[in-house]
């Protein structure tokens, strides 16, 4: 039986899930767990095995900081943007206790020298861009749920940057970073400034800091990627600084080792950096770590450390400098060029991962299965160098094929195309490359596609192009001296119109491309062409077929804000409604389709089968912003939904992401942006399915089963 439930969106995979900006701190609990934000939720992992053991679910927003009770490290705190701090048996995965604060929380502090008080960051009351350091008194009480009431301002005009503020000498002091201003706050009423001079051009804005856990030091990372450590502080006019310097862009974050021992760095360049505390000539690195460093972490016995990275990623490193585990979730890159697909074989989700690379991730098991490289090149971190990007990709019916587009612009006038064909291969159970076509148009290529028939002898990839062309691949089969290869097999064109999209029907007999406002409808087995679509005007922006029981309709999407239904044993517009569609995509696994429409600023949902215009499902205001990739994906087992407006989740789910996943600088605006942002932007994916779960990186639409 099933109980009827509203469908809401709510959180599905991802792991490590952007330390950058949801948790920039993970925290080890002794050797033995790695605790760190993930979404709404704290996930507590092994470090030893790398497997999720615990999530801890309450916060009703997104978490932005986790913190060991240094009264008892069997406990940690959490804080959200939902105005709460839990405390947590973390070892167990309960919750103990939560503290109402009542204001969005972006940074939590404590020290074992204030027992009883948290230090967090909030937004100042009457400017919410400006944030103030608090320190909150917690009650004494044995009621799990508790509200604070008693607050002391400890620093106004702060970050709301985890990494710009931290405790130094036990306790004895709090310092924190700003612009071109260090601030240094002695508790015993002492505070005073440091300021950095910029003349000349130069870039010497605080980005993070650390304090020496034992000496009067605070170590500041800067904009030029400069280190400076600060000493002598408590005489305001006598400090004292030394400089250090390697990295070559700013330093994202630093830390010092318990014992203040080493002093580790890290940055864009996406090494581990360890200096040696009053020897700092002496320095061990960690190189190739595989993507930007946005966070340092030790285990409070100084044997391990870990780095989290902006490709949504956490190392956990000896201390002998050794990579000793690898947590990997949904790859974060700078935004997703390809579609969202789905691999017919392994089901995992595929779209862009690293630079050069698309990435195959398990929703089911919540983790990354593995990276293709597809440009096959060494990424050069360096801002404003042109690089070869993955933009278009696409799998035949039976997953035995992958066909991929990269491309790389020099000059405004010069742009670098390769078509590039993988085959599956059994025994690495990977894809491996068999052809690669240079220059396959004279410009963008903009659609992709192969014919999905599975009763086809051949196997056919069309390519649509800014040249006025249409290409039609063709495999080859294998002979007794070759393998199989691809060529050419037509070129077609109509009018010398730009066409824009392409797909084939469900078995492979038509193929419709759009030539700006004309669809035309070919044969690929003769490439003839067999008819027109021309009504009503305006330039196609998306064609889909109808599926199953539907595969007679064709549908499109205009830029004159119309979706329209063509019926192609007529040959005539069915129905046309108008609509401002930004993505339209079919069901395989049904007749539904689904159309997001954005107004606002929001993006609207609308389910509905094409022989029957009445949706079947709405969703008003799904996402904020423009919804730019979507996909269904087949369920492992089909559901039994009785209820109407549920029914089309039963063979599968909906997956999408909006325009808001980019990749956002570490810097004082983008900060506070991402966090609001994030509050109802899927950052990463947004799934409709089936059930409630807590929220996550992915996002799912689920309904309620009894």
């Amino acid at each position: 039986m099933v109980e009827h439930g509203d469908i809401r969106v709510v959180h599905r995979g991802g792991i490590a899930r952007y330390c950058r900006f949801l948790c920039e701190r993970g925290i080890f609990c002794c050797c033995r767990f790695l605790l760190c934000g993930s979404g709404y939720e704290v996930k507590v992992f092994s470090t030893s095995t790398e497997e999720c053991i615990h999530d801890l679910r309450a916060h009703t927003d997104l978490v932005t900081g986790v913190l060991l009770r240094p009264s008892n490290h069997l406990q940690a705190y959490s804080c959200s943007t939902d105005g709460t701090v839990r405390l947590w048996d973390y070892t167990d995965g309960i919750l103990i206790k939560t503290y109402v604060i009542g204001y969005p929380i972006y940074s939590i502090y404590t020290s074992a020298n204030h027992s009883g008080v948290l230090f967090v960051v909030t937004p100042t009351s009457d400017k919410r861009s400006e944030f103030q350091l608090v320190a909150v008194h917690l009650p004494q009480s044995g009621d799990q749920l508790v509200e604070a009431r008693e607050f002391s301002a400890v620093l106004s005009d702060v970050s709301s940057n985890p990494a710009a503020t931290s405790f130094g000498r036990g306790g004895e002091y709090i310092a924190s970073a700003k612009g071109l201003q260090l601030e240094v706050y002695f508790f015993k009423k002492q505070k005073f400034f440091l300021k950095e001079d910029n003349k000349k051009g130069g870039k010497n804005t605080f980005t993070c800091l650390a304090c020496h856990p034992k000496d009067d030091c605070i170590a500041t990372g800067h904009e030029d990627g400069k280190i400076r450590l600060w000493r002598n502080f408590n005489h305001k006019k006598e400090y004292t600084y030394t400089t250090l310097h390697w990295h070559h862009s700013a330093v994202s974050s630093l830390c010092f080792t318990p014992e203040g021992t080493n002093l580790l760095s890290g940055g864009i360049e996406s090494v581990l950096v360890q200096w040696r505390y009053n020897q700092e000539s002496q320095r061990d690195f960690l190189p190739r770590l595989g993507a930007a460093i946005t966070h340092i972490a030790v285990s409070p016995d100084g044997a391990l450390f870990c780095t989290s990275h902006s490709d949504n990623k956490i190392t956990i490193i000896r201390s002998s400098i050794q990579v000793s585990a690898v947590i990997q979730g949904l790859v974060k890159g700078d935004s997703v060029r390809t579609d969202l697909m789905v691999d017919p074989r392994s089901k995992a989700l595929v779209l862009n991962g690293k630079p050069g690379h698309l990435q195959f991730y398990s929703l089911q098991r919540d983790k990354l299965l593995y990276n293709l490289d597809i440009v096959q090149q060494e990424y050069i971190h360096q801002s404003g160098l042109e690089q070869f990007e993955v933009v278009k990709a696409a799998f035949d019916a039976y997953g035995n094929w992958l066909a991929t587009v990269e491309e790389r612009k020099q000059k405004p006038t010069e742009l670098e195309l390769n078509l590039k064909l993988w085959a599956f291969d059994e025994q690495t159970q990977s894809f491996m490359l068999n052809t690669t076509i240079s220059a396959p148009h004279e410009a963008r290529i903009t659609a992709m596609c192969f014919c999905h028939s599975t009763d086809s002898q051949t196997t056919v990839l069309v390519s649509v192009s800014k040249d006025g062309h249409f290409k039609a691949w063709q495999l080859a089969p294998a002979t007794h001296t070759e393998g199989p290869s691809w060529s050419c097999d037509f070129v077609g064109a109509y009018h010398s119109l730009v066409p824009e999209c392409c797909c084939f029907s469900a078995d492979g007999s038509l193929l419709a491309v759009s030539f700006q406002e004309v669809v035309t409808v070919w044969s690929p087995a003769s490439w003839e062409l067999l008819t027109t679509l021309s009504q009503p005007p305006g330039a196609i922006r998306n064609l889909c077929f109808g599926q199953l029981t539907c595969s007679k309709y064709l549908l499109g999407t205009t830029d004159k804000n119309l979706l329209c239904c063509w019926n192609l044993l007529t040959c005539s517009l069915e129905w046309s409604t108008s609509m401002d569609v930004s993505l339209l995509l079919s069901d395989p696994f049904s007749e539904n389709m689904a159309a997001f429409c954005c107004q606002a600023g929001c993006t609207d949902l609308f389910v509905f089968k094409p022989s029957e215009p009445r949706p079947l499902f709405s969703h008003k205001a799904v996402c904020l912003g423009k919804v730019t990739r979507a996909v269904f994906a087949p369920r492992e087992k089909m559901l039994e939904s009785c209820e109407e407006t549920s029914q089309w989740l039963n063979h599968s789910q909906l997956y999408f992401v909006t325009q808001y996943m980019v990749n956002t600088q570490h810097n004082e605006a983008t900060w506070h942006y991402s966090r609001e942002a994030l509050k109802n932007m899927g950052l990463c994916i947004r799934i409709f399915t089936d059930t409630f779960l807590v929220y996550k990186s992915v996002y799912r639409l689920r309904w309620l089963m009894s």
